[in-house]
């Protein structure tokens, strides 16, 4: 039954419904609606089918004051409760009970097709929320039996944690892949000290001395014209040309 203190949600309303005494049935065939007196109705009224928690109620109603005439309380469907005919898809048998526990059944009809799809579908659709309700609710329950796991501490266990630094690791020290440097001196080659200041002689580095004439200070004079002037090449200084003096009237430089 509904338990007190639940909303009750109206699922269908029908304004005009008609209901039937039947007779009692009279072998396992059913109920048949020609068996009734279709063309004379006992009470017509408006038929509200409401909801509280997983019972439905399908109450029959005065079309004016709204006072209830009867009342069905529906726990599952189909069922006792709401039996179809077996001659009419607009007539069913409802199993009805007041306050005291007492029961009767008796016959509704509607006069449109319609309205009687919409009460079927209405019971339909309520009891299959039931049932998807009460799927889940076994789920529930069966998670909550299973055994649960454990992560608590029991009494003296402990726990280490190490959260210490590792070692950080030497970065490499960068390379020279390229850039300026400065380049070797060449095989077998000698760098050579500065020149001295001096305004009269040139030092080359090979100790090759170059003294200006005093008499024409356009004239070169080579005062050591046999030394090599590359140093310890391996080139002979005999294989150096010579320089060929020209007369000192057509040009005031000496070639090498």
């Amino acid at each position: 039954m509904a338990a007190e203190g639940e909303y009750e949600s109206v699922l269908c309303v029908k304004p005009d419904v008609n209901v039937y005494r039947i007779p009692p049935r009279a072998s396992n065939r059913g109920h048949r609606a020609a068996d009734w007196k279709l063309d004379a109705p006992d009470w017509t009224g408006r038929m509200r089918v409401t909801a509280k928690g997983k019972v439905a109620f399908i109450k029959l109603e005065d079309k004016v004051s709204g006072e209830l005439f009867a009342q069905a309380p529906v726990q599952e469907y189909p069922g006792i409760a709401v039996e179809t005919v077996s001659d009419s898809s607009r007539y069913f048998v409802l199993r009805i009970q007041d306050d005291n526990g007492r029961s009767a059944f008796i016959g509704v009809g509607f006069g449109d097709r319609g309205d009687a799809f919409d009460f079927n579908v209405a019971l339909q659709d309520h009891f299959k929320w039931v049932k998807q309700e009460t799927e889940l609710s076994k789920n529930a329950q069966a998670q909550d039996t299973r055994p649960k796991l454990d992560l608590g501490f029991k009494e003296g266990q402990t726990i280490t944690l190490n959260i210490g630094q590792g070692k950080k690791r030497d970065k490499p020290r960068p390379q020279s892949t390229g850039g300026f440097g400065i380049l070797p001196p060449p095989p077998g080659g000698k760098i050579a000290p500065p020149p001295t200041s001096n305004h009269n002689t040139v030092q080359p580095t090979s100790g090759c001395l170059l003294e200006l004439d005093s008499s024409n200070s356009n004239t070169v004079v080579q005062s050591t014209p046999s030394s090599d002037i590359w140093g310890d090449f391996s080139t002979p200084s005999s294989s150096v040309p010579q320089p060929t003096p020209q007369n000192s009237s057509s040009t005031n430089w000496v070639q090498f």
